[in-house]
């Protein structure tokens, strides 16, 4: 029984700080992370299939510089091998860091439209969260697609300029 318990507190105390981390994350760098949110509304086909190409390619890439520092005797060579797959491991933590953080904002507006920034982004913490918790289908299914579609979203909000609005429209005749 207090195994069960301790458990439950594991879980509530995970989410909490999640919750923390991504309202700390929205507070900091709020541009970001609203167009991240933007581009992952607008387009998630095309936000999902670049984070999984770019998960995959840096992924691969990075696997294989970590393979290879287990393999080499010199510890030159591990150093040198070790410092891009870190880089590589960092440059897509902090890509799927954000893009989550985008995403976060994304169903936290769906589910409470009429609250502030900072309640959408604990709502959406919140579900996002315990819905990734879920056996099988949020470990494999949920958590998976959130952080591909943020990951891509976030690579795709860099190059990505909204079309500005005309405020002068030519006359009819």
């Amino acid at each position: 029984m207090t195994d069960l318990i301790r458990l439950i507190l594991l879980i509530l105390g995970f989410n909490l700080a999640l919750v923390a981390f991504f309202v700390v994350l929205t507070a900091l760098f709020p541009r970001r992370v609203a167009k991240t949110k933007t581009v992952a509304d607008l387009m998630p086909g095309r936000a999902f299939a670049v984070g999984l190409v770019n998960f995959l390619f840096f992924g691969a890439i990075t696997f294989i510089l970590f393979t290879l520092v287990g393999q080499v005797g010199n510890e030159l060579f591990r150093v040198v091998l070790a410092l891009p797959a870190l880089f590589f491991l960092s440059a897509l933590s902090v890509g799927v860091s954000f893009g989550l953080a985008g995403v976060v904002q994304l169903v936290g507006e769906r589910l409470a439209a009429s609250h502030t920034e900072i309640r959408c982004t604990v709502w959406g913490a919140l579900a996002l969260s315990l819905g990734s918790s879920l056996p099988l289908v949020g470990w494999f299914g949920l958590l998976p697609y959130a952080g591909l579609l943020g990951l891509g979203a976030f690579i795709v909000g860099f190059f990505w300029r909204e079309r500005a609005t005309s405020t002068t429209q030519a006359p009819e005749m």
